[in-house]
């Protein structure tokens, strides 16, 4: 198999990986801190094996990047924390569709970081976003979980938004596994203080089930990915992880027998759409600009 094919694959399976991280919220009997801090730390280790296994050097490059390393770990700490809590109080569909409005939120969010200009299409593409979460909303009221589930999530994409711009513009210049490694390792250190004692009390299979959400579905992907984007286009993994909240969706009804809605599945249709179109949109500009 041609490494291109094989990459494709791989990227398709580390996707599916990472849109498995969502059933972890209903699976693992925590908080939402709790998983968070349990995935980080065994992530964190694994990461750091890792690296030393490939013999990269473990150590950043300037001073300056352990502080901007703070920074986006503390954004990571929010988003992952506030990630898992969406999908606690509304269900592991309606979190992850409610996540994935990030894409159309970065690109409003761009033009302070970027010398970039908003579209007309960008401003139809919200239009579109605004009106699948009014269909993910049972009812305007914060009372009502779902729709508690909802304003969290889309304020984790704000957060996810925010730490993908600001990685880009000065954290860029390290590989995924790295990067993700020192963001993690801030995540353990912040959010450790404020864990519950129900974390050290833990049984075994919640303790196996941390580990895997750790490993096989965090540090693995992240890993992984670094690998893929050797022989695929930054574009090309961008479309596939639109991918994600799909087969999360999918894995949420075979493995919890969640029934999402109908205006759910709708909405979540037009917040996919629009999510792929500024994917698509946002390469072919980078392109131009390049060109």
């Amino acid at each position: 198999m041609d490494p291109v094919r094989r990459s494709l694959i791989t990227l398709h399976i580390t996707v599916v990986l990472l849109g498995g991280t969502a059933l972890f919220s209903h699976l693992i009997p925590l908080s939402a801190t709790d998983i968070t801090i349990g995935r980080s730390i065994f992530a964190c280790l694994t990461l750091f094996i890792y690296l030393m296994w490939t013999g990269e050097s473990l150590k950043l490059a300037r001073k300056h990047d352990y502080l901007i390393a703070v920074g986006l770990g503390v954004l990571m700490a929010a988003h992952w924390v506030s990630y898992f809590a969406a999908m606690q109080y509304a269900s592991v569909s309606v979190g992850l569709i409610a996540l994935f409005t990030f894409p159309v939120i970065t690109v409003f969010m761009e033009p302070f970081f970027e010398r970039v200009r908003l579209k007309w299409q960008d401003v139809v593409s919200a239009i579109v976003v605004l009106a699948g979460i009014y269909l993910l909303v049972p009812t305007p009221d914060l009372s009502n979980k779902v729709t508690l589930g909802v304003a969290i999530g889309v304020a984790s994409a704000i957060l996810y938004a925010l730490r993908n711009l600001l990685h880009r513009q000065y954290f860029s210049h390290y590989g995924g596994a790295k990067a993700m490694a020192w963001q993690i390792l801030v995540i353990c250190i912040v959010l450790i203080p404020v864990s519950s004692s129900e974390l050290t009390e833990i049984d075994t299979s919640t303790g196996l089930l941390l580990a895997t959400l750790g490993t096989l579905f965090t540090a693995l992907p992240h890993a992984v990915i670094a690998n893929c984007l050797i022989y695929l286009r930054a574009k090309t993994f961008s479309l596939i992880a639109c991918m994600q909240p799909l087969y999360g969706v999918f894995l949420a009804v075979v493995l919890l027998n969640e029934t999402p809605e109908l205006s759910t599945l709708v909405g979540g249709l037009l917040i996919i759409c629009a999510s792929i179109y500024e994917t698509v949109n946002t390469g072919r500009s980078h392109q131009q600009e390049v060109g």
